[in-house]
């Protein structure tokens, strides 16, 4: 198994990590905080679809990812671990960069700085938002959800040796987003990071 990748302290500088399973809603509440604080905004998920456009896969359909397309480059990620690898290479750089907001399942644990938010949210209540969003039922979402986050746990724990959606030793904020609307979950966030954040730094 390979040694966990780290970043140096930078001193003085924001970095916010979300992260939380895939309908949990943390792209879009990991958009609106960076928009909101005035911070840059990186997303290990779009870094590795530019990696998979770059080897020739479409990824324009919504819900890429649970596409017949996108689970074919998951296994190609699987055959080919230097693949998010080097993703995660560059969003540590990226961090380091500082005033950012990171979107990604990796960087709680590769990163030894920076406040990390889990949103936490039911295998029902995902596959439910996912079928909204894809126009699928929920079935046919949950068994995509599922066969998805089976193997990207299996990358994540051959790599860095972390049980991705079982591990939140790295959080300093767990929220519970089932009874939340983006709005909720947006606002919630803002008292969060104001009070454990800003206030702290201040």
């Amino acid at each position: 198994m390979m040694e966990p990748l780290h970043t140096q302290r930078s001193s003085g500088r924001i970095i916010i990590c979300i992260s939380g399973l895939a309908g949990s809603g943390k792209s879009t509440a990991a958009r609106r905080i960076a928009e909101h604080y005035g911070l840059k905004y990186y997303s290990g998920g779009d870094a590795l679809k530019a990696v998979a456009a770059e080897m020739g896969y479409g990824t324009m359909d919504r819900g890429w990812w649970e596409t017949e397309r996108g689970m074919l480059f998951l296994d190609e990620r699987l055959r080919n671990l230097d693949l998010d690898r080097r993703v995660d290479e560059k969003m540590i750089e990226w961090a380091k960069e500082g005033n950012v907001v990171l979107d990604s399942w990796t960087m709680p644990w590769l990163l030894g700085e920076g406040f990390k938010i889990w949103l936490e949210a039911s295998e029902e209540v995902r596959a439910q938002r996912i079928a909204n969003r894809d126009g699928i039922s929920i079935e046919e979402a949950l068994k995509r959800m599922r066969e998805r986050e089976r193997k990207t746990k299996e990358i994540y724990m051959r790599l860095y040796g972390f049980r991705l959606g079982e591990d939140f030793e790295p959080f300093h904020v767990i929220l519970d987003v089932n009874n939340l609307d983006q709005n909720d979950v947006f606002k919630a966030l803002c008292l969060i990071i104001d009070n454990m954040v800003f206030r702290r730094r201040a």
